[in-house]
């Protein structure tokens, strides 16, 4: 790309250098920390992911250990953040009800004086968020309902303790094991929006949970995190299988979105979709209600016959989570809980080695005029 030429939504252009993940275009294959996801994602689980992407290595053993008992021990959010999400007027969107909580949080972390160039304190402040995260998207959504907030067991992983919070049951271990898996593919992504828009907050040196609440409201988008409740409202829209080819062809005729298809950074498919997917059938095969992912089927084929485009990991995370009977609303909240962990690495990552991000701009507007004054114009 020839210097100063102008690409919207910056697309082409290299924005900065990362050691977090890697997206290798020509294998549709996503690699974190030189791990491929596949890998962490069957073999590992969501703390293993967490501590590649804040510690830039797979713990040991005793490692693992002692980080599970460290987000344990920082699971537990004070009651006054709970208070103040409690306060938000009713309706609010839960990923608006996060941005407060998290905001809301800033002051009572121990490092909350220490500045934003301090490399450990921003980690220890990245392990406080990682473990608070899931409690405050499960509890702000019991007190938005008017429910006790609950508090985490420390005996429970991230997913587990989330399902726990949000319905006050423990849940079965498959059950455990799909959001587990959800996390880890959810977790990074390279330079993305929300990514992006958290290291510009801190290369002003701005603290890190500002760059949290920044990458929350960026994730709230539609075109971002977002597109995992539009898809399942697709899918209810569409409400049967024999209704879902025409469906499709009457959307593509208007030339509507359909969410979760495609995707900028992958060319031939998105190497999550298919992980999650098998697990989204899966529970509908021990359900015994397989009504939504053969809606789904016929979606994807048909999508894939009329434009050649594939679905992209927001498309069966959509009706995995349905199936898993989370509230649609809480599906990008869900996104963050494990998208925290990619954006504290890149927050970190960024001030490490700050420069501030500050782009040019093509200004278009009218040249020099005269100023007249306001009697008369």
């Amino acid at each position: 790309m020839a210097a100063g030429t102008y690409s919207p939504g910056l697309e082409g252009v290299i924005a900065g250098a990362t050691n977090l993940s890697e997206i290798d275009i020509e294998k549709s294959q996503l690699v974190y920390r030189g791990y491929n996801v596949h890998e962490l994602a069957k073999e590992g689980g969501f703390e293993e992911t967490a501590y590649l992407l804040l510690y830039g290595e797979l713990p040991t053993r005793a490692q693992l250990d002692g980080f599970n008992s460290q987000l344990a021990s920082e699971r537990s959010v004070p009651d006054y953040v709970y208070d103040v999400m409690a306060k938000v007027p009713k309706g609010a969107h839960p990923m608006d009800q996060l941005k407060v909580g998290v905001a809301a949080l800033a002051p009572s972390d121990p490092d909350y004086e220490v500045g934003p160039l301090d490399h450990d304190a921003n980690v220890r402040k990245a392990v406080r968020m990682t473990a608070k995260m899931g409690a405050i998207a499960a509890n702000g959504w019991r007190v938005a309902h008017g429910q006790d907030p609950i508090q985490p067991d420390p005996s429970l992983n991230t997913a587990a303790n989330f399902l726990y919070m949000l319905k006050g049951e423990k849940a079965d271990d498959y059950t455990v094991a799909t959001l587990n898996t959800s996390l880890v593919l959810y977790a990074e992504h390279g330079y993305n929006a929300s990514a992006f828009c958290a290291r510009v907050t801190v290369s002003a040196l701005s603290d890190i949970y500002s760059g949290v609440v920044s990458a929350i409201g960026t994730l709230k988008g539609m075109l971002h995190g977002g597109a995992n409740e539009k898809a399942m409202a697709m899918l209810m829209e569409i409400g049967s299988p024999d209704k879902a080819e025409q469906y499709v062809k009457d959307a593509l005729a208007q030339k509507k979105k359909i969410m979760g298809f495609g995707h900028r950074e992958y060319k031939i498919s998105d190497s999550r979709s298919g992980i999650m997917g098998d697990m989204g059938h899966e529970i509908a095969r021990r359900k015994g209600d397989t009504k939504w992912t053969d809606i789904a089927d016929v979606v994807e084929r048909t999508i894939k016959q009329e434009k050649g485009l594939f679905p992209n990991v927001d498309f069966p995370a959509a009706y995995t989570y349905y199936l898993l009977d989370i509230p649609i609303p809480l599906y990008t909240p869900i996104f963050a809980v494990s998208r925290i962990t990619g954006w504290c690495g890149h927050i970190i990552e960024q001030l490490d080695n700050n420069r501030l991000i500050r782009p040019k701009c093509i200004y278009e507007g009218e040249k020099l005029r005269p100023y007249v004054p306001v009697d008369q114009r």
